[in-house]
């Protein structure tokens, strides 16, 4: 018998302690859903107050205005007639928790905690919230006076409980319980709930999506049932960036699925899935059948409501049909990814900071060349979302640009308001490189500025040599020390980062622009902070850096999408261009200055070492042992430890730098970001005595046999 039930999940852009603007997009997404026929909604992870709270979930303000603003949504007569779940920590006993709070007509229904807590890579859950621990159990939770009156209830469950309505039964699973080898799905589903609901606070990183629906496809696949998945979208104030698709899956199928990528702050996927299929594909699983009428299943504590998922009509309705299946889910290449995510962070980093744009040093190197297609990307967005008519993308632009009436006529037309670029030359600069870097910001249409910085240079320099009694430093090639050598070119590096940060101060008081001061960018790949291979406190020290957590291979792969899907022929140039500082002169005046030659390591090199050294946690020793069985049909095993032994050295000397790395955009599993994903020393034994030691012996084994 079919028994069709229309729900909706949401994608929600929210910011960490903007109360009232959560509130808004909330409300919002409540009201698309309701208009859409649903008649549940869920939304992301403590989306009240914002996931990315981190510490201020430790101050008593941030639960308090948590609950006010949960008095507001449930006070809202628009929001009635819709099962709601919404999320927000509450504090119960003294302990606080991450919690869902499902609420319908303005009465609060069920508080489920979070169970099992996200504590690697980028989340710290267990620093501010602690683990609801009894399974299948639930207490009174004593109402704050001010809700009380609100609800019209004293207390209310909060604990890990099923809701049954009048036709179906719904459970709970927060985010990380979805990745946990005993999910609580599990349970739930032999227990009869029909629905499952998951609220996540989950970020993107590259090729992660896939992991996330082959998950929850198997989840329901085993147990059968329909799966609602709600995912924050956008940057919430740090350096993650949420990449949305709530989806709803059913019995094994993607039945819908919301953007990974969009500007826009709410997006609301509803689909219409049959609970007589859920009830019909688990009948006929004797094994799953079996297991739910075993005595192992957890007695779960049933909140009862009289309201219907369902609407009596719709059985009959022939206007009423489930949702299709999609045929298969569009997963986005890497190079896609490169080009939107960082693109949508880097707008609503913007528009919340309320500044005038974004001010880019042009090397006339790919690195650059690949920030300044994020920044190129960014603004075809927003031009294509004033054009669709988005509201609040031209009312943040107009914002932006301090121009009230401003409509933009294309992308160029956005990047002449908002992208600046400079090309910083000195006499070790290339005239290639200047000219990529002209042609470059000719074809995005940033607003450039082209420049040579020698007398700055050289009055720093002299500068030196008078108060240092005639002592002048030369370049190597000039018969200088390597001492001398680095200093003159770290000289040039850190002039550089001045002067962007004085022109993004001043140029739009050049340009009579009233949209504010702009926000420098940095550009150093992934590989090149994990090697050190930067000066610190150079032009890569910036406000942002939207590719500092991206390969140089994958930037490359970038780089090339780019030159064919937005006809960009300029960047043919820089594919075959030869990565150069062009920091030092040849004797014979030309600059021909290699980054792998003075790495001693290739960037595809680098990206092996960083993944074995993050994501496969492998110490010199261990990386040294995987890659004598990778790498010998081309190196023997004295080369392979060499090569080991060189990147280690580099890491441990030039570790302290990550200490200052400019905040980045993360994308990637190997990322050697300080702040809190790599939680390492900076200062190291950089001999690495006992780990140098015992691959040598291994070396001198391996030789002698």
């Amino acid at each position: 018998m079919v028994h069709y039930v229309t729900v909706a999940t949401c994608a929600l852009n929210q910011w960490a302690l903007d109360f009232q603007g959560n509130v808004r997009r909330i409300a919002q997404s409540i009201q698309q859903a309701k208009a859409l026929g649903a008649r549940l909604r869920i939304g992301p992870e403590l989306e009240i107050p914002g996931y990315g709270c981190h510490d201020h979930f430790l101050e008593p303000d941030t639960t308090q205005h948590s609950w006010e603003a949960l008095c507001q949504l449930l006070q809202d007569a628009s929001l009635s007639d819709i099962l709601v779940d919404t999320g927000m920590p509450v504090l119960h006993r003294n302990v606080l928790y991450n919690c869902r709070v499902l609420m319908l007509n303005g009465r609060i229904l069920l508080i489920r905690p979070k169970m099992h807590l996200a504590n690697d890579g980028n989340y710290r859950e267990p620093r501010w919230f602690s683990p609801w621990t009894r399974r299948a159990a639930v207490e009174d939770f004593v109402l704050p006076l001010a809700v009380a009156r609100v609800t019209g209830q004293r207390s209310v469950p909060l604990g890990d409980a099923l809701l049954d309505t009048a036709d179906s039964c719904v459970g709970v699973e927060l985010c990380e319980e979805l990745f946990t080898p005993q999910s609580p799905h599990i349970a739930m589903s032999l227990a009869g709930a029909e629905i499952i609901i998951n609220s996540s606070g989950s970020h993107h990183e590259l090729r992660k999506l896939h992991r996330r629906v082959s998950l929850i496809s198997e989840a329901t696949l085993k147990c059968g049932g329909v799966y609602l998945y709600a995912n924050q979208r956008g940057c919430d104030g740090d350096r993650l960036y949420y990449d949305g698709s709530a989806m709803v899956l059913a019995n094994g199928h993607v039945l819908a699925m919301g953007r990974q990528f969009a500007l826009a702050d709410v997006e609301v996927t509803v689909a219409t899935a049959d609970l007589g299929r859920v009830r019909a594909f688990r009948a006929a699983n004797a094994s799953r059948s079996l297991q739910a009428a075993g005595r192992d299943v957890p007695a779960y504590p049933r909140v009862q409501t009289d309201f219907a998922l369902s609407l009596d009509h719709a059985q009959l309705d022939a206007s009423v049909a489930p949702t299709r299946p999609l045929d298969a889910v569009a997963y986005l290449r890497p190079e896609e990814e490169i080009a939107l995510g960082p693109a949508c962070w880097l707008w609503d980093y913007l528009r919340r900071s309320r500044l005038g744009g974004f001010f880019l040093p042009l090397s006339g190197g790919i690195d650059s060349c690949a920030t300044a297609l994020v920044a190129h990307s960014m603004c075809r967005l927003v031009a294509d979302a004033c054009r669709a008519g988005d509201a609040q993308v031209l009312a943040d632009l107009r914002r932006c640009c301090g121009d009230p009436a401003y409509t933009p006529a294309s992308a160029l037309d956005v990047a002449g308001r908002l992208f600046h670029t400079c090309y910083m030359g000195t006499a070790n600069s290339s005239a290639e490189t200047r000219a990529r870097a002209r042609l470059l910001a000719q074809s995005l249409g940033s607003y450039h500025v082209d420049l040579d910085m020698d007398a700055v240079v050289a009055a720093i320099v002299a500068l030196f040599t008078v108060v240092t009694g005639g002592a002048a430093p030369q370049y190597a090639v000039h018969g200088g020390s390597a001492a001398e050598n680095l200093a003159l070119q770290n000289i040039q590096a850190r002039l550089r980062m001045l002067l962007a940060y004085l022109f993004a101060a001043l140029l739009p008081w050049v340009r009579r622009s009233s949209g504010g001061p702009l926000l420098v960018l940095g550009s150093a790949n992934v590989d090149e902070s994990l090697r050190g291979y930067f000066t610190k406190y150079d032009c890569s020290s910036a406000d942002l850096n939207p590719i500092g957590s991206i390969s140089k291979a994958d930037l490359r792969r970038f780089v090339a999408f780019a030159r064919t899907e937005m006809q960009l022929p300029v960047l043919d140039e820089f594919l075959v261009a030869t990565p150069s500082a062009e920091l030092v002169p040849l004797a014979d005046g030309s600059c021909a200055q290699s980054d792998e030659v003075e790495m001693g390591m290739t960037y595809d090199e680098l990206s092996i070492f960083g993944r074995l050294r993050k994501v496969d946690k492998c110490g010199p020793y261990s990386m040294f042992v995987r890659l004598l069985h990778e790498w010998s049909d081309s190196l023997t095993p004295a080369e392979i430890a060499a090569k080991v032994k060189r990147f280690f050295y580099y890491y441990a000397v030039n570790r302290h730098k990550m200490t200052t790395l400019t905040p980045a955009y993360h994308a990637e599993t190997y990322s050697p970001d300080d702040n809190r994903f790599d939680l390492r020393p900076f200062l190291y034994d950089t001999a690495w005595t006992w780990q140098f030691a015992c691959i040598d012996r291994a070396v001198e084994r391996l030789t002698k046999v």
